[in-house]
């Protein structure tokens, strides 16, 4: 009896382990690709960026490994459509950091840079993304620059997962704070000092404004925009990017959860993901990047890989300066997805057509979501609303409605896996002797 137990746990086993372990590997590759560092590259000079005195200094902070691209993107473009600020974006070391799904920045100015610049000013506000490495050490140059920051004088604006940066430094202890519904849990086990606020888009503490899923980043800038610099100029920032649900309700997802089955399926069984080219122009706005960057990423459908025409660097609409990971000429791509307002791009010979994103005017997510859905499936388009914390109004979902392929893999294995260990059963049979 324990014999065919142990036959029947082992039998089990075998038929599963083949899709469990190529899961694993899967979901590890798809969440590691989202940070990978590019290739060693020359960092281009700084460009020169004037500094008006008269005017207050906004910041977005970037951790060495990198950050969430829409949280350190739609922000600085915001705060920068205004003209109300001086506008950096900062990081201890002016070198590349890798941005969620390969998008490459080179920041404006390191810390020191920074200081000389500013004097003996702190900046007015301090823009902190989510980092992928909160709470280990190296994100210590940065917590410890935030802390005097603060000191000085400095508001904060924590986007998603960034208030667990701010957590980590000590800078929310004794506050209510948010952070993204995935992780919200997490972060309040982990810094119990914090007054851990569920089901707002964000929280105002005076100093410290946190704020929930990645676009709610959105409405916390504006809050600033308005706190700082008045109603009129927030509405005008807002609308300067599309978004056209200032001054309303936004809904907001549940206050925790779990991934959808979508994700888990796009994550575990997409084993050979397409390669989806993301096309760098010069005057690309940064919302109109981060919306593809993040949409393709967050659905963990396909990886990303930043291209130029001459794969040289670019500077968008507001003088950010990123670098692409190749040429258009010699990448090897599936697709080529086109940001912005740019046109008539020609494709190698052989390549793929080119796809222009934002083909209608409105929200650059609203259009990226919703060309995802055509591409991919509705449930998948549907989950990177959802993470994204995108309101789905303004979405158009269209297409397959759920992704039949990576979810055919998992059951051809498993069939396959029953078949072999029948086939091992019977032939067990077959060369037992006979008793007599």
């Amino acid at each position: 009896m324990l014999k065919r137990l142990a036959f029947a746990f082992a039998a089990v086993a075998a038929v599963l382990v083949v899709p469990a372990v190529g899961a694993t590997v899967s979901a590890l590759g798809a969440f590691d690709a989202l940070y990978a560092a590019g290739p060693p590259r020359p960092v281009p000079a700084a460009a020169p960026v004037p500094h008006d005195p008269a005017k207050p200094t906004a910041v977005v902070v970037v951790g060495d490994r990198g950050a969430v691209v829409s949280d350190a993107l739609a922000p600085y473009e915001i705060l920068a459509a205004t003209g109300r600020f001086n506008v950096y974006t900062v990081a201890p070391h002016r070198e590349p950091k890798p941005l969620t799904g390969g998008l490459d920045l080179v920041p404006d100015l390191d810390f020191a840079g920074l200081a000389a610049r500013l004097g003996s000013r702190a900046p007015d506000l301090v823009v902190v993304p989510a980092f992928p490495d909160v709470g280990e050490p190296s994100t210590e140059p940065v917590t410890t620059w935030l802390r005097d920051q603060a000191a000085r004088g400095s508001k904060l604006l924590s986007v998603c997962n960034g208030g667990a940066v701010l957590a980590s430094a000590g800078l929310l202890d004794g506050r209510p704070a948010t952070a993204h519904w995935l992780k919200v849990d997490d972060w309040a086990a982990e810094y119990p000092a914090v007054r851990w606020v569920r089901g707002e888009r964000f929280v105002d503490d005076g100093a410290v404004v946190t704020t929930a899923g990645i676009l709610s980043g959105v409405d916390g800038t504006l809050h600033w925009v308005e706190r700082l610099a008045g109603r009129e100029v927030a509405a005008g920032a807002a609308a300067a990017i599309g978004w056209r649900r200032y001054g309303t309700a936004v809904p907001v997802h549940p206050p925790a959860g779990m991934p959808d089955a979508a994700a888990l399926v796009n994550a575990g069984f997409r084993w050979n993901p397409d390669t989806i080219g993301v096309l760098l122009a010069d005057g690309v706005g940064e919302v109109e990047l981060a919306s593809v960057f993040d949409t393709e990423g967050q659905s963990l459908s396909s990886r990303t890989l930043a291209v130029s025409a001459d794969g040289g660097p670019i500077r968008s609409r507001h003088g950010l300066t990123f670098l692409p990971r190749a040429s258009l000429a010699t990448a090897d791509l599936d697709r080529l997805l086109v940001p912005g307002a740019t046109r008539g791009v020609t494709p190698p010979p052989g390549g793929p057509a080119p796809e222009y994103v934002h083909d209608r005017p409105g929200f650059p997510y609203d259009t990226a979501v919703s060309g995802l859905s055509r591409r991919t499936d509705v449930a998948t388009a549907r989950w990177t609303a959802k993470v994204l914390e995108l309101p789905a109004d303004g979405v158009v979902f269209e297409g397959r409605a759920w992704p039949w392929r990576p979810t055919a893999l998992p059951i051809v294995l498993v069939l396959a896996g029953t078949a072999v260990v029948i086939a091992v059963i019977r032939l067990r049979r077959h060369r037992r002797p006979e008793t007599i």
